[in-house]
């Protein structure tokens, strides 16, 4: 049964909408409005369906005079006819209104009545019956049946005779049926005779034979017995059991001498001297504007062209008829006339194989070429206009649109935010090993110290050997660059750690609390690096933002990926939800892109990471020094995935 069905244009105006359930009339608005924002304005229109709280809703578009069509109903229910249906509705509605829509336009859209709902009634009776109609099933005749072809005498089965050996190959069979037969008979033929003795066989060797047999068990009758009696015999005294430590010559047997992860570092700034290096390395460019977080640099297509104008006009111009000009000046073009699917197929096929080689994950590319395909199918073009950049346009646009999600993050704002509330601003980094969490994570502070937030970072990374003094190197580097006498006495950066083999959650409960009664401004909390399939990790993980609660989850992923992306992003979600014990669980919030220098133009994964999540990329890592850090511009991202 149907909740609703509703017909409305592009513009937002409600053309005509079918009740099938009992309730207020603004019960299909929330769902319709989360559409429209999920999925059409988003341009995620690759799947045709779209889940909101208990109710499916499935959707057509209709390009050429600019409507959408919804129904809506129960996902418990798997309704067959629904497609059939939406369908059905379409091609009725446009017969009906087609010169209204043509000659009127959008007034005939403001002023017309349409009195849709007999005819909606009947497609959908229609609809019902067609789904319920279905062959009646007819029983098998016995000549039909496996049965039939059997013989009487293979199902009969003679007390003490051994099933028959299946065989792989039919020929086999076969040939094991015929040998059978001609073994029965030849026993029925002649039942008195015997099979020969064995000793008969003995008989029919010679002498020689014999006593070549003879020798060769004999030596090996020898030769096992040397073997046995080379084997060492079982030593009287037995060994200790258990693993003793090796203690080498010039080496120190205590463990306890190589912990440097002193829990009495926390809070006390002697315990980080300042370390001397050269400034020009750790910042890179030293002309920037502190606290400033720049755009991605990009070349846009206009400038490309621009500079292949220069390039060819230097070159001398080869001259060409007019009529091959005028020709080929003509070619592709489509006129005055409505796109089809077959017209798009063959550019859609180019632009997918092309976004898969800038490192799109594959299934997101197809899913990008559908819902450009469903974008413009039915869409009238210009006169002079190709297929090729038509499309070519829209799937720019489309890209534009996915790389600017919903929801903006804004950090400084969000910590200014923070601060009126008198609690530090808490972030979580998570993701798989080797992307540069720890990195970026220290690039992140530089960035926060620069624009006058103090910051704590949490050592929550308790097992990989090493990260908690990597992280002590950075906030010595930091405070370095930022000495407290810059700051009116106050350090800017800390460092919270309790060694290695702790609780990560607990840590990270301490170092908040910290944070609160030392007045801190932002924590930065370091997890160990882990696989998206490694259930306890990601449980503890879980168990670490349901306890804590951050402000925000950012997951650092690093541009190399491609198919691994969607994979990561949609099993780390997925875990989170699975742990979590609240109501309404707690997932990625932003995303850290790592390592965009090493790529060119392949990028991709910026793509398949802000569609699989809908979330932000916060940042951008470009570098190895604390300058190295970029905000996303989509116009950069999608200049370089569409440059040839």
């Amino acid at each position: 049964m149907l909740d609703f069905f509703t017909i409305f244009s592009k513009g937002g105006l409600v053309l005509w909408c079918f009740q099938g359930v009992r309730g207020p009339a603004a019960a299909a608005t929330a769902p319709v409005n989360a559409l429209i924002r999920s999925v059409l304005l988003q341009e995620r229109g690759g799947n045709n369906s779209f889940t909101h709280e208990a109710l499916t809703l499935k959707y057509k578009l209709d390009n050429q005079f600019e409507l959408v069509f919804v129904v809506g109903f129960q996902k418990i229910l798997t309704l067959t006819y629904v497609d059939k249906l939406i369908d059905d509705v379409h091609k009725e509605f446009r017969d009906k209104y087609r010169n209204e829509f043509q000659q009127k336009g959008t007034l005939g859209l403001l002023n017309g009545t349409f009195d849709f709902k007999d005819d909606f009634l009947r497609l959908l009776r229609e609809a019902e019956e067609s789904s319920k109609v279905r062959a009646p099933t007819v029983m098998k005749t016995f000549e039909q049946s496996v049965k039939s072809q059997k013989t009487v005498k293979c199902m009969i089965e003679t007390r003490g005779e051994k099933p028959k050996e299946k065989v792989k190959t039919k020929k086999n069979k076969g040939s094991k049926k015929e040998g059978m037969e001609t073994v029965t008979a030849s026993n029925k033929a002649a039942p008195g005779e015997k099979q020969p003795s064995s000793a008969g066989d003995k008989e029919e060797l010679t002498k020689d034979e014999i006593l070549q047999k003879n020798r060769e068990e004999f030596f090996k009758r020898h030769m096992k017995a040397g073997e046995k009696s080379s084997k060492s015999p079982k030593p009287d005294a037995q060994k200790e059991k258990g693993k003793k430590p090796r203690v080498w010559d010039l080496g120190n047997s205590n463990a306890k001498v190589l912990d440097y992860s002193d829990s009495t570092t926390n809070g006390n700034s002697e315990a980080c001297p300042v370390e001397e290096f050269d400034p020009d390395v750790a910042l890179g460019d030293r002309n920037r504007e502190p606290g400033r977080l720049y755009d991605l640099e990009y070349e846009s297509d206009e400038e490309a062209e621009e500079e292949k104008v220069i390039q060819n006009t230097s070159k001398p111009s080869t001259k060409k008829g007019g009529l091959g000009g005028m020709f080929g000046m003509l070619k592709g073009l489509v006129g005055s006339k409505s796109l089809t699917r077959e017209d798009m197929d063959p550019v859609l096929e180019k632009m997918k194989d092309h976004l898969i080689a800038k490192n799109v994950a594959a299934e997101i590319a197809v899913q990008l070429c559908e819902s450009v395909a469903k974008k413009l199918e039915g869409k009238v073009m210009g006169t002079f206009t190709t297929v090729t950049s038509t499309v070519k346009q829209a799937l720019q646009e489309a890209l534009v649109q996915i790389l600017q999600p919903q929801r903006r993050v804004d950090v400084l704002r969000d910590v200014m935010d923070a601060q009126r509330h008198r609690r530090p601003y808490v972030v979580t980094f998570c993701g798989v090993n080797g992307v540069g969490k720890s990195t970026n994570l220290a690039k992140i502070s530089f960035w926060l110290i620069e624009n006058g937030f103090s910051v704590l970072i949490a050592a929550c990374d308790t097992f990989r050997a090493g990260a908690v003094e990597q992280l002590r190197t950075h906030t010595r580097r930091l405070n370095a660059l930022h000495p407290p006498e810059s700051h009116g006495g106050r350090t800017m950066v800390q460092l919270y750690e309790k060694g290695y083999g702790k609780d990560a959650a607990g840590i990270a409960m301490e170092a908040i609390s910290y944070a609160r009664n030392q007045g801190f401004d932002v924590v930065l909390v370091d997890t160990a690096g882990r696989m998206q399939d490694n259930a306890p990790l990601m449980t503890a993980l879980a168990k670490l933002i349901a306890v804590n609660a951050p402000d925000l989850v950012l997951f650092v992923g690093e541009a190399l990926v491609g198919n691994e992306a969607v994979d990561q992003l949609v099993k780390f979600n997925k875990a989170l939800a699975d742990h979590s014990m609240a109501q309404t669980p707690r997932l990625i919030d932003g995303i850290v892109l790592t390592k965009f220098d090493t790529i060119d133009d392949k990028v991709g994964a910026a793509i398949s990471m802000t569609y699989i999540t809908s979330k932000p990329i916060v940042f951008v890592g470009t570098g190895q020094t604390y300058c190295d850090l970029r905000s996303l511009n989509a116009k950069a991202v999608v200049a370089a995935l569409m440059k040839a």
